[in-house]
């Protein structure tokens, strides 16, 4: 389970070190992909290979489904820590989360996610939550 979150940033090379708390949790290897809401993704290698399970039992007959695939699985990649801890963030998913430099690394649940710093604290960014949406939705689930 991934939790809690860290501010780091990326090199000239495109390379992020991953927190060492969540390093552990990958073992080595990880599928970094796009995400939802702009963010990427990070995976361990068994959950990306349930998140595909899942996947290929959706019925390909569905455009929806098909372009969900596309999405999800085209721009994944497979990727090992250097001696550092370190990854690299291909150039196209960087431009897809809209990263320059700083970086927001959060743990959330079964995979991690990696913001733009500037996207994450932008005050226009709805994937965030004030204490009274938290507290609503809390309540909305039964919590």
């Amino acid at each position: 389970m991934f939790m809690g979150t860290y501010y780091n940033s990326i090199d000239a090379k495109n390379r992020m070190i991953v927190p060492s708390k969540h390093r552990d949790q990958l073992g080595g290897r990880c599928v970094l992909t796009k995400g939802l809401d702009q963010c990427l993704y990070i995976y361990t290698m068994a959950e990306w290979e349930r998140q595909m399970d899942k996947i290929a039992e959706l019925p390909e007959s569905d455009p929806e489904i098909r372009a969900f695939i596309r999405h999800f699985c085209s721009n994944a990649t497979d990727l090992e820590f250097d001696k550092q801890g370190r990854i690299v963030i291909p150039t196209e998913l960087k431009e897809y989360a809209g990263i320059d430099k700083d970086l927001v690394t959060m743990g959330a649940m079964k995979k991690i996610e990696v913001w733009s710093r500037e996207t994450w604290e932008a005050p226009d960014n709805e994937s965030k939550m004030d204490a009274k949406d938290f507290a609503a939705a809390l309540r909305k689930y039964n919590f």
